[in-house]
């Protein structure tokens, strides 16, 4: 299953976290084999000098008259670039004279905007690729060999920078995913690296990609956080109401319950927000970070609703079981207590 990284504060703001790309589902059988470098475009020759007058401003004109254009494309009607769509290629242009005569210089072409996301952030040399799970592994070997590891070392980077860094880590998805759009693994890697630099929009139609691909539902609950960041909680809670919730692990029933209370909060519903997260297993024993995250969105909620008192009480209960500080319950604990005494 892929790791659900959520809000720090779960219970309320826009949502913070993304999930690690490098522990997706299964791919698509149908992976692109076009999924290797786009075209550059052919090379743009120079004049022409030969026997048949070109560079004497000869314009060549076929038996139909005007001038010539085959299909190759040449100085005589081609562009910079292919046909395909490919990045243009460096143009040639002559040079200083010397006694043999002119000669070709390179002269660099800019990158576009497309090429630049294709190429992606500087890739470690110390990145194989081979870091990543053996199950995504497997998912890569339907594209080419070389294709597949440019793929792979981009997911490896990008689920090493995905907390300090999500921005660059979202632009190596990005390379990734101009290589192989059609692989879910790639599509949910892309998707949770742009919730993780608060692409919400970006990471809802990457993750609608990959679940249309695999048929994993586990993506639902950043799909509903998404909607939520962007303004759309009815949204949310149709995500949160799906049948196949019901069939969640813990962890990712929890999630979905935050982003449910999160939902009914937008909306002003704050005794509705409650009662959801009452339904949930906030007594429960166990001190796994959903645990957490459970209880802080519900202290969060009560101060909101102005139950101050209760609201202390399970920020204290969070503290109690947050051995690893995910949340910040005790600063607010100690925060009302000092509003209580004065």
């Amino acid at each position: 299953m892929a790791e659900q990284r959520r809000n720090q504060r779960p219970s309320g703001g826009r949502p913070t976290g993304g999930g690690r790309p490098s522990s997706p589902r299964s791919g698509d059988s149908r992976s692109s084999e076009r999924g290797g470098r786009p075209d550059r475009g052919g090379r743009q020759d120079g004049p022409r000098s030969d026997s048949r007058g070109d560079s004497r401003g000869d314009s060549r004109s076929d038996s139909r008259g005007g001038p010539r254009s085959d299909s190759r494309g040449d100085s005589r009607g081609r562009s910079d670039s292919s046909s395909r769509g490919g990045a243009p290629r460096a143009k040639k242009s002559y040079g200083p004279q010397g006694a043999g005569g002119g000669r070709y210089v390179e002269k660099e072409a800019p990158r576009s905007a497309d090429q630049a996301v294709y190429d992606g952030p500087e890739l470690p040399a110390e990145i194989t690729g081979k870091e990543l799970e053996h199950n995504v592994l497997a998912q890569l070997k339907t594209l080419p060999e070389k294709l597949a590891s440019r793929v792979a070392r981009h997911l490896v980077a990008a689920g090493e920078l995905i907390d300090d860094d999500p921005e660059t880590a979202y632009q190596h998805t990005l390379a990734a995913r101009a290589r192989a759009p059609r692989l879910a693994v790639v599509r949910e890697a892309a998707g949770e690296a742009a919730y993780a630099a608060g692409h919400y929009a970006e990471a809802l139609a990457d993750l609608r990609a990959a679940k249309r691909m695999s048929g994993a539902t586990a993506y639902l609950p950043i799909m509903a956080d998404c909607h939520r960041a962007l303004g759309q909680p009815e949204q949310a809670l149709k995500l949160a109401k799906s049948p196949s919730v019901a069939n969640f692990e813990p962890e990712a029933r929890a999630e979905m319950t935050i982003v449910e209370a999160g939902a009914r909060r937008d909306m002003g519903q704050m005794d509705a927000a409650l009662r959801t997260l009452e339904l949930a297993p906030l007594q429960s024993k166990s001190r796994a970070p959903w645990v957490v995250r459970l209880r802080y969105a519900y202290a969060d909620t009560l101060e909101t609703a102005g139950r101050t008192t209760d609201a202390l009480a399970w920020f204290h209960r969070t503290d109690a079981v947050d051995s690893d500080e995910l949340t910040d319950a005790a600063e607010r604990a100690a925060i009302l207590e000092k509003t209580q005494r004065d």
